[in-house]
Formats: C-alpha cells, structure tokens, sequence
C-alpha cells in the first residue's frame, strides 16, 4: 500500500481551496460576459464562443461550467434576481427581511415595492431578454414559465402576509385578483421601461409602485 508523505497531506487543503477559488472566479467571470452580451445582443445572437472571448476563457470551459446556453441564460437571471451565487432564496435575503418585519399592510406593500425596484435594478433587462427568446426551445420555454411562476408564488406570498398584518386569519374570496394585480406591478419589466427607457428616476418608480400595488390592496 502506497504511503502518503506527510508533506502531501499539508498541501491538499492548500490546492483545493486554490482550485475552488480558482473555479468560482471562472464562473463569477462567465456570467458577467453572459449578462452583458445577453443584454446588449439578445439570446438568439450570443453564441458561447462570444461568451467565452468577453470571459478570458475556453470556448469548452463555459460548456463544462454551464452544459448548455439555456442553462447558462437561467444561471444568469438567478444570479441577477439574487444578487449573487449562494443557494439563498430572495425571500430569505436581508434586503428582503423588510417585508416580514412591516407591521402595517402599507409597510409591507411599501418594503416589497423596494424589493421589486432593486430586482428591476438587476434583472429587469434580462427579463425581457427571456420573455424574446421564450420560443428558442423548450428549455427556454420553460426558464421563462418559471420566472412567471414565482412571480406569482412571490405575489401571493406578499399579499398573505398583507392579510397576516392585517389580522385577517383566512384568505378571501378576492385574494385572486389581488394577486393577479400584484403580479402585474412585480414584473421587473417594469423598471427598465419605466427608468430605463422613459427617464424616471428610481426613487419616483418605488413611490408609484408601492401606490400601485397599496390601491390593489386596498380595493380587495
């Protein structure tokens, strides 16, 4: 049986903290050439080769990253929705702890309009770049169904919680149309015609949002 020398077992930790350090930065690396190619280009024209030149890396370095462009597109928007890499969901990130901590329906609808501008902040380009090529395959497709889906999930959350203030104990009937109300207003593209495209600063799109969404909740 082979013996392995003291000295090896020192440097193993050493090398694999390199390694992983050396790998993250790769992918830190790709995703920021990916948005920005996906943002100025779109999906369709962005090809990995393209990525891979904007990144100082291997064209097979972003295939064995990622797997596939689809893939790289959703590691991209999670990214952006998050704000970084951990596996942390948006609801349980610090900039979003203001909504649970909102003791009035008005505070909570007022915290969530901040959550929504920073999304919109980060992610409201690449949304749209989604929604356009949601009909490039079914991988796609589907990238694009689930941003919708937890759109949605994250209205209802918002709006159980508008009635958890509220002490209110069951959901109403109306509940639906709530939802569907705050589920149009969270649609991070939103921001990017709004501040991007037609000149709004961003502290007036909270303001308006967070009135949108508060008479949405006030008609139920």
């Amino acid at each position: 049986m082979a013996v392995v020398k003291s000295s090896d077992q020192g440097t193993r930790p050493y090398r694999s903290a390199v390694r992983e350090e050396g790998a993250r930065r790769t992918r830190h690396a790709i995703v920021v050439a990916a948005t920005r190619l996906f943002e100025q280009q779109g999906y369709g024209p962005t090809s990995l080769a393209q990525v891979a030149t904007a990144a100082g890396v291997s064209r097979p370095t972003v295939t064995t990253v990622f797997g596939s462009k689809p893939a790289l597109l959703s590691a991209v928007l999670d990214e952006a929705l998050a704000g970084d890499d951990e596996p942390v969901p948006v609801a349980e990130r610090p900039w979003f702890r203001p909504v649970w901590d909102a003791d009035s329906p008005e505070g909570v609808v007022a915290a969530y309009a901040e959550v929504c501008t920073v999304i919109g902040r980060r992610a409201g380009r690449l949304f749209e770049v989604v929604r356009r090529a949601s009909d490039a395959g079914p991988e796609v497709a589907e990238l694009w169904e689930r941003t919708q889906r937890n759109r949605r999930a994250g209205a209802q959350m918002v709006v159980d919680q508008v009635r958890k203030v509220a002490g209110s104990r069951s959901r109403r009937a109306s509940d639906g149309r709530t939802v569907d109300a705050i589920w149009f207003f969270n649609d991070p593209v939103h921001y990017d015609t709004l501040v991007h495209e037609c000149g709004w600063r961003e502290k007036d799109f909270t303001t308006w949002l967070a009135a949108m969404m508060t008479d949405a909740v006030r008609r139920d």
